[in-house]
């Protein structure tokens, strides 16, 4: 019988989550901040206040196990408006962020590295922003120099289509997504470089 896999990141001391994991609390309210100062006082206190961290568990699904694709539809920041179509023969890594939560900033310039190495191989990556206005999330981006577009989701109608996978309020999560649009792992929290790396090199290999 397959079996999902599920482990925990290598830096994680917390327990990782069961296949029907409980859910991680709902955020508390978190206004974004346009002050680049102001958000780099926080990634530098580290206290990750305001918003509920996920504990690094990382989540792979069988391919027989795994759900319908995702039913996508949102617009990216730039206006550009996407459909689950968008999803459908490449691998797609979607990262759920916001300006101010700390982990985010950390793993940023590791989400960029990747997408620049796996790009060549048909790799799509976007941004999955769910509280930043659009001068928010353009400083962020620019700061941390990443090339790939992210959704406005303040609407929450990214988050609404993978409901039951990421949880409100976790964040950062990262999904990554098979040729067929469908759900192939998920870590909850900061990602590692490494292990996201063999998470989306699994998926291409398919």
């Amino acid at each position: 019988m397959t079996r999902n896999k599920e482990y925990a990141s290598p830096v994680s001391r917390r327990s990782v989550l069961t296949a029907g994991g409980a859910a991680l609390a709902v955020v508390l309210g978190l206004s974004g901040c346009a002050q680049e100062d102001a958000l780099a006082q926080q990634a530098r206190a580290g206290d990750n206040k305001n918003y509920v961290a996920g504990d690094g568990s990382v989540t792979e699904f069988a391919v027989a196990d795994r759900k319908s694709p995702i039913a996508i539809k949102g617009t990216l920041f730039d206006g550009t408006a996407v459909t689950a179509e968008a999803f459908q023969g490449q691998v797609t890594v979607l990262n759920f962020w916001f300006a101010a939560c700390a982990p985010c900033r950390v793993e940023a310039p590791s989400l960029e590295e990747l997408h620049q190495e796996f790009k060549s191989q048909g790799v799509q990556f976007f941004g999955v922003n769910l509280r930043d206005e659009k001068a928010t999330a353009e400083a962020f981006d620019k700061t941390f120099n990443l090339t790939y577009p992210s959704f406005n989701d303040k609407d929450g109608a990214v988050l609404l289509a993978v409901s039951g996978l990421v949880p409100p309020g976790a964040v950062p999560t990262t999904l990554v997504l098979d040729k067929q649009g469908r759900v192939a792992s998920r870590v909850l929290g900061e990602i590692q470089k490494g292990t996201l790396k063999s998470l989306i090199a699994a998926a291409v290999a398919e």
